[in-house]
């Protein structure tokens, strides 16, 4: 049976292949303003993918039939659809510079290697709870859960500082909190991202420390190819915790100003799990934002953004405090020139300023009758990049520039003691700990990375980076100071990554191997933390400014080959780790708060000497018709601590997503299914529990009965399913429930837009 499958498997692709055989045709792109050929714009082939790159001259040839439809795109020009025709000439029209995305798909001299691009405009019918909600259906990510708010990636075995998870090419909002309530994910909201930009693996230098991925928030640009007034008005509702999110976009843009303004506010309760268990977990968002771009020329953007966050009332099932509130703002500015000369493409500047301001407290705990604990934290991150694009030959581009991340973190938590040994005290005991130990850390990285077009089908990729690393505390608690010598210095380090890439594409097929060394300085968290519980374990943990920065040495393969009908896709890869950090066990250190509970002993940051990972992501999609499309995708990830002779601990299980799809020009329904194994690969040392496996189902609906309005409704968790995440944390916010927290059970979502 299994060699019948196979025989028939193959038979369809040679098939397939032998139908797309087809002729070459040629053809012509220029400016529509100066007739000046366009080099290095995509043609592709709507029916089967095939893609084609003009040379420098504007020429471009491609296997294709005359009349078939093709799309012509280039990052300074509006995309185009028409018709395909022998020795057809194109004209142009030059676009607004877009200044957020780092990946320029289809380009061989601008791509990145291992890259992808998610748009995920489906999620917006079923008011994902933060940005970390997106990632729950893409490939090779989990999402680790502390509560409804805080979620945020897990990238095969990679999380946390471990992964350069960024806002607009660049811009950055990191947690102040030390048990990451507040990652970046929580500072955006979902309906303001138009897409997630995924760099797999240390495999580009030009976008800061990149140690086992790049992720970019793509933050939505309505101002291309549009002109004057416009905007839109949304809102959605669920059933499952009674959650309400709306918001209002609006848009003024001429071809020398454009201003955009975003407005939200999401007010969500707490949801029950497939039992019909009430998860603490709501939360009331309040964000805006504001762009203003201006075009001095057609080859100059300089933009100015600004947005601010207000969170209130936030229950985090999986900590041990809640948040009164959490706020933030982000402030940045962006220039690019482009086509300077014959030898300099470009220039681009970014520069950005964010501030957290973040409140935990145990007031509304059980334990708070014994001790009122409020941690006021904050959080400051300044920095910038400069980079300058050359041209010195047809077929080569180099990038060469500086970036630069600045972090400063101060915060302490007042605890006033009501109860000692079961007895109420006559005048309350006030303690404090300091949380930060006003600690910063700084990186300024210095990078250079080289494009060479070896023919029309092959590309090469090197690039190397050094970063310079300084970290300090300026006020460290007592015993810290004594576990370290009585004298902790500033920590200095220059750490070097290095990647190389060879991509071959042609006739819809692409095959690429990169090779990348990507060098990441120990955390905050790591260094400074001082007894504080900010792992998934009962454990207090100890920093270590004597760690080393931990070194991914990673491999990876893949191919995709896109048939008129079936698209067919493989990565492997592995990655040998060097000094990893992770923590153990030190008897030599107390539990320093109720010491007498157990664990008695502290964990501290450690480097260790091996771990490694390996895995492999496969996709299988298939268009069954016009109107119908298959999707299908599985990935898993096997990660192992030599030294501890263990796995590493929070690894995503295997995970399969399938759906299918059918679209007409004004209506669609989407069916998708998650499948998620049992994860039995546990690390111990971790106090890791093994998860049991499951499979849940979500329907999607949408329909535009007419331009510019669409309504959604969505049945998420059809089948009431009772399940949660490996990934989760455990559950500390009720009297009544331990354990890991459940995911909501049944769920009715609708969601109306109107744009004008």
């Amino acid at each position: 049976m299994k060699n019948k499958l196979i025989l028939n498997f193959l038979a369809v692709l040679i098939a397939t292949v032998s139908y797309s055989q087809s002729t070459s045709v040629s053809g012509l792109i220029v400016d529509k303003n100066t007739n000046n050929p366009i080099g290095y714009a995509t043609i592709k082939v709507l029916k089967n993918n095939i893609l084609a790159i003009t040379n420098s001259k504007g020429d471009f040839t491609i296997q294709a039939e005359i009349g078939d439809k093709i799309e012509i795109s280039h990052v300074s020009y509006k995309t185009v659809t028409t018709l395909l025709g022998n020795q057809l000439t194109i004209k142009l029209e030059s676009a607004q510079i877009d200044l957020n995305e780092i990946i320029v798909s289809a380009n061989p001299l601008q791509d990145i290697s291992q890259s992808i691009v998610i748009n995920d405009a489906e999620k917006k019918i079923s008011q994902p709870r933060s940005v970390g909600n997106l990632f729950r259906d893409i490939k090779g990510f989990g999402i680790v859960k502390r509560g409804a708010y805080a979620s945020e990636p897990v990238f095969r075995s990679f999380k946390y500082e471990q992964l350069n998870i960024q806002y607009d090419g660049g811009m950055k909002v990191l947690n102040a909190c030390p048990n990451r309530m507040d990652p970046i994910t929580t500072h955006v909201i979902p309906e303001e991202i138009e897409k997630i930009e995924i760099v797999k693996g240390p495999f580009t230098v030009r976008f800061g420390e990149n140690f086992g991925g790049i992720i970019n928030l793509v933050s939505r640009n309505p101002t291309k190819n549009q002109l004057g007034f416009h905007g839109s008005v949304e809102g959605g509702y669920e059933t499952n915790g009674g959650n309400l999110v709306n918001g209002a976009t609006l848009l003024y843009a001429d071809k020398k100003f454009d201003v955009l303004l975003n407005g939200s506010y999401r007010d969500f309760g707490d949801y029950e799990d497939g039992n019909g268990t009430e998860v603490p977990s709501s939360f009331r968002t309040t964000d805006y934002s504001v762009k203003v771009g201006i075009n001095p020329t057609e080859k100059q953007r300089l933009q100015l953004s600004w947005r601010q966050s207000f969170a209130r009332d936030i229950d985090h099932a999986g900590l041990a405090m809640d948040s009164p509130y959490d706020d933030s703002f982000l402030a940045g500015v962006d220039y690019k020139l482009n086509d300077i000369s014959e030898k300099i493409n470009s220039f681009t500047v970014k520069a950005f300023y964010s501030y957290v301001d973040h409140l935990m407290t145990n007031e509304n705990r059980p334990n708070f009758k014994i001790t009122d604990s409020q941690s006021p934290v904050e959080s400051w991150t300044y920095g910038g990049k400069a980079e300058l694009v050359l041209t010195p030959l047809e077929n080569l581009r180099i990038y060469t520039g500086f970036d630069a991340n600045l972090i400063d973190r101060k915060g302490d938590r007042t605890r006033i003691v009501k109860m000692m040994n079961g007895m109420m005290l006559p005048t309350p005991k006030i303690f404090i700990d300091k949380i930060w130990q006003d600690a910063s850390l700084n990186d300024v990285g210095v990078f250079a990375e080289g494009k060479i077009k070896v023919n029309n089908y092959t590309t090469v990729t090197t690039g190397i980076r050094a970063d310079f690393i300084s970290a300090s505390i300026s006020d460290p608690e007592a015993d810290f100071l004594v576990l370290y010598g009585g004298n902790i210095k500033d920590g200095t380090e220059t750490n070097v990554s290095a990647n190389t890439s060879i991509k071959y594409q042609r006739n819809g097929f692409q095959t690429q191997l990169a090779f990348g060394r990507g060098v990441r300085t120990a955390s905050m968290i790591e260094r400074y933390i001082n007894h504080f519980n900010v792992g998934v374990d009962p454990y207090e943990y100890v920093g270590n400014p004597n760690l080393k920065p931990e070194i991914n040495n990673q491999i990876e393969w893949s191919f995709m080959k896109k048939f008129e009908t079936i698209e067919v896709g493989v990565t492997v890869f592995y990655s040998f780790l060097i000094d990893y950090i992770t923590a153990e066990v030190n008897t030599s250190i107390p539990r320093k708060f109720m010491p007498t509970a157990p664990p008695v002993y502290t964990k501290q940051f450690i480097n260790i000497d091996e771990a490694s990972q390996t895995g492999v992501e496969f996709t299988f999609n298939v268009k069954v018709s016009d109107k119908i499309t298959f999707t299908s995708d599985v990935s898993y990830t096997h990660a192992k601590n030599k030294d501890f002779n263990e796995p590493l601990a929070q690894i995503p299980p295997f995970m399969a997503n399938l759906g299918v799809k059918y679209e007409e020009s004004k209506f669609w329904v989407a069916l998708n299914s998650k499948l998620v194994g049992a994860q039995s690969r546990v690390s111990t040392s971790f106090i890791e529990q093994e998860t049991p496996g499951f499979g849940t189902m979500d329907l999607r609906v949408g329909f535009e009965p007419y331009k510019g309005f669409s309504i959604g409704a969505a049945v998420l968790n059809i089948f009431d399913k009772v399940y949660y995440e490996h990934l989760n944390f455990s559950f500390n916010n009720s009297d009544t429930l331990s354990g890991k927290i459940y995911e909501p059970g049944r769920n009715f979502t609708t969601y109306v837009k109107y744009k004008f």
